[in-house]
C-alpha cells in the first residue's frame, strides 16, 4: 500500500482527530504553564506525532491480519499486566505503569485494542450471521473481558477497567441477544453490583458516593468535584481566557492537564468552547460509525463499533465526571488529556478504523 492507500484514508476522521489533538496540546500548555507540570505540552506533541505514525502502520497492516494474531496479542497484554503488578512503578498508591526501555507505558490502555480484536474474532468464528448469542458464548466473552478487567482492578485502576465494558456490550449487541437474556443479565447486575461495591477500596467507594454529595466533605472526598464544577461555571458563555482562569491557574483544579482537562478548557473557553469540543467528538464518533456501515465484512463492523462505543464511553464519563454528574473514576478525555499510553491507544484504534476503510472494496 502506497500513495493510493494514503489517499483512501478517512481524511474527515483524521482532520477532526488532529483538531481535537491540537486543542488538547494548547490546553495542556495553558493549564500547566508555570506549574510543576510545565513542559507536558511538548511531550504531548511527541505522543500525537508518533501516534499518527502508529495509526498509519495499523491501517496498513490491517485489522484482519491483526485478528489472525489475536491469541498472541491477548497473551502478550495479559503478561504485561502481570509484569506491571510485579515490577511496575507505584504512583499515588497505584501500580499501573511499567518501564520498557526509556519509556513508561500503561499496559491496561493497550488491552482495549486487543479486546476489540479478540471479541470481533470470536464473533466471526463462532457466531453465525443472523443468529443470537448462546449463554455459552456470553460466558466465554465475559471471561475474555473479565480476566484482564480483574487484573487492572487489582492495580487498582477502576476507571480503566470499566472502559472494557462498552467494548463487550457493543460486541454482544451487534451479534444479537434475545430479550430474555437481556432481562436476566440486567437482573443479575442489579443483584451483583451492590455486592461488588463492598469489595472496592475505601477511596474508590468515596469517589462513587462523593460526586452526589460533595458538600458533605468539601475539603476531602468532595474537593475535586466542587472545584471542577466551579471551574466549569466560571467559564460562562465565552470563557475567562488563560489569564483570568482562577481555578486552573491558582491550583484549585486538580491535575488540570489530565483527568480534569475539560474543566480547565471549559473555564478558559466557556459554553461556546464546550459546544465546539462536543460537536467535534460527535463528528469523530459518527465518522467511526460510518466506517462500520461501509465495512467489507462483519469483522470490520465489530471493530468499528467497538471503537465507537469506547470513544463514546470515554467522552460521556469524563464530561459527566467534571460537571459532577458521574463518579470521579480517572477516565481521560480522548485526544485532549495529556498522557502517552492513552493517546497512543486512541490513535491505534483509529488506525484499525482506517484499516476497515482501506479494505471496504476488497472481496
Amino acid at each position: 500500500m502506497g500513495y493510493r492507500a494514503f489517499k483512501e484514508l478517512d481524511w474527515p476522521l483524521i482532520i477532526v482527530t488532529l483538531i481535537l489533538s491540537g486543542l488538547g496540546i494548547i490546553q495542556v500548555y495553558s493549564a500547566t504553564n508555570g506549574t510543576k507540570w510545565d513542559g507536558a505540552w511538548e511531550k504531548q506533541i511527541i505522543w500525537v506525532l508518533t501516534g499518527l505514525l502508529m495509526m498509519w502502520g495499523t491501517a496498513v497492516i490491517g485489522y484482519q491480519s491483526l485478528m489472525g494474531k489475536v491469541l498472541y496479542l491477548y497473551a502478550g497484554v495479559i503478561g504485561l499486566l502481570f509484569a506491571t503488578t510485579l515490577i511496575g512503578n507505584k504512583v499515588f498508591g497505584s501500580t499501573r505503569w511499567i518501564r520498557i526501555g526509556g519509556f513508561t507505558l500503561q499496559p491496561s490502555e493497550f488491552v482495549k485494542i486487543v479486546l476489540i480484536l479478540a471479541i470481533a474474532r470470536y464473533l466471526i468464528d463462532f457466531v453465525r450471521p443472523n443468529s443470537t448469542l448462546t449463554w455459552g458464548d456470553l460466558g466465554k466473552l465475559g471471561f475474555m473481558v473479565g480476566f484482564p478487567m480483574a487484573l487492572v482492578m487489582k492495580q487498582p485502576d477502576l476507571g480503566t477497567s470499566l472502559t472494557y465494558i462498552p467494548i463487550l456490550v457493543a460486541g454482544v449487541l451487534m451479534a444479537g441477544l434475545r430479550w430474555k437474556q437481556i432481562l436476566i443479565i440486567s437482573a443479575v447486575l442489579a443483584v451483583t453490583l451492590p455486592i461488588g461495591y463492598h469489595f472496592l477500596k475505601p477511596y474508590q467507594k468515596d469517589r462513587l458516593v462523593s460526586f452526589k454529595y460533595p458538600d458533605r466533605d468539601p475539603k476531602g472526598t468532595g474537593f475535586q468535584v466542587i472545584q471542577s464544577r466551579i471551574a466549569v461555571g466560571n467559564g460562562g458563555m465565552w470563557g475567562r481566557g488563560a489569564k483570568d482562569s482562577s481555578q486552573t491557574h491558582l491550583g484549585f483544579l486538580p491535575v488540570p492537564h489530565t483527568d480534569f482537562i475539560f474543566s480547565s478548557f471549559a473555564e478558559e473557553h466557556g459554553f461556546v468552547g464546550i459546544v465546539i469540543a462536543l460537536v467535534l467528538y460527535f463528528l469523530l464518533i459518527m465518522q467511526v460509525v460510518q466506517n462500520a456501515q461501509t465495512a467489507n465484512d462483519r469483522a470490520g463492523l465489530y471493530v468499528c463499533m467497538g471503537v465507537a462505543a469506547l470513544l463514546l464511553f470515554h467522552v460521556l464519563v469524563n464530561v459527566g465526571m467534571v460537571v459532577g454528574k458521574m463518579p470521579i473514576t480517572g477516565i481521560p478525555l480522548p485526544l485532549m488529556s495529556s498522557g502517552g499510553s492513552n493517546t497512543w491507544s486512541i490513535f491505534l484504534m483509529l488506525g484499525l478504523v482506517n484499516g476497515v476503510r482501506l479494505r471496504r472494496f476488497v472481496n
